[in-house]
């Protein structure tokens, strides 16, 4: 089983600190969801795990090997970017075929064949230059760029921008399909949380460039609920719990907690108890909250 590990990862443009020391381990044969606020530093993670941005300190190994300038390493990883045409990049002065053929160059695994298949799917143009595309267009390029380059660890940063509900649901079911048939690794980074959620076996949450959570999704929610009524009957319903979140009208108020292992909620209690989507649960972690452990 491989594995890509990141040991302290400090990352400084100037005198910022976007990454503050981040651990990270993501292992072959799953899918992660990337998440985290604009700003939170998922883009910058993405491409330290991919040697496309140097570490300020730290470091990051595929099987024990440094990913940094590793040709035999980077032959296992993709990180298929979003493309914008206001960056002002080299892409944009493409056309699609141009960037395709460019693209397969780097990625000794790339499935020519697939490639063909999701541009007609996609009804892409190839003969349009990248700086005239759509939003939407341009997202099902770097989805292209993913699932044809078939590196083992696969890395998407906002691969659905753009793209309608159908083209959405369609892009969820090609990964899967693909996963299921080659068993990649694939961290999906995204701000559509609810439709990508029952595809996503672990979630990892990016918060000021920490890692505020890694973790399977469904034990995650399981373990996540909302609970509300008269303020003094919750206090004492979440006595002793993990609490986020917390939402006052009058005397009533609401929280979100999550349990700790072993842990339940107490009967007898005159409070609503609700589970929560993944969603709720990412605001209720990062939006604003008081907190008490």
């Amino acid at each position: 089983m491989s594995e890509l590990i990141a040991k302290g990862i400090v990352k400084k443009y100037g005198k910022k600190e976007v990454l503050h020391g981040v651990d990270l381990k993501l292992e072959s044969g799953k899918i992660y969801g990337l998440i985290g606020r604009n700003g939170a530093g998922k883009t910058t993670l993405l491409s330290i795990l991919t040697s496309q941005n140097p570490a300020t300190s730290g470091e990051v190994t595929f099987d024990g090997q440094p990913v940094w300038e590793n040709p035999e390493v980077l032959r296992h990883l993709c990180f298929s970017r979003e493309l914008s045409p206001l960056t002002g990049s080299n892409a944009n002065s493409m056309k699609v075929k141009e960037y395709l053929r460019i693209a397969a160059t780097f990625f000794p695994y790339w499935d020519k064949e697939m490639e063909k298949r999701l541009v007609e799917e996609f009804e892409l143009d190839v003969k349009k230059k990248i700086s005239k595309l759509s939003k939407g267009m341009l997202s099902m390029v770097t989805i292209v760029v993913a699932l044809a380059s078939k590196a083992e660890f696969t890395f998407l940063d906002e691969p659905v921008a753009g793209l309608d509900v159908v083209a959405r649901e369609r892009f969820y079911e090609l990964l899967l399909e693909e996963f299921t048939e080659t068993g990649r690794t694939f961290v999906v980074s995204t701000h559509i949380i609810e439709e990508a959620a029952e595809v996503l076996e672990e979630v990892i949450i990016v918060d000021h460039g920490k890692i505020l959570l890694k973790e399977n999704t469904q034990d995650l929610l399981d373990r996540s609920f909302h609970i509300s009524g008269h303020e003094d009957e919750v206090d004492r319903a979440i006595e002793g719990m993990e609490v986020h979140h917390e939402e006052h009208l009058g005397r009533s108020k609401g929280v979100t907690v999550l349990l700790k292992p072993g842990q339940k909620i107490t009967e007898g209690y005159d409070v609503s108890i609700q589970k929560l989507s993944l969603q709720k649960v990412f605001v209720a972690l990062c939006g604003e909250e008081t907190r008490h452990e």
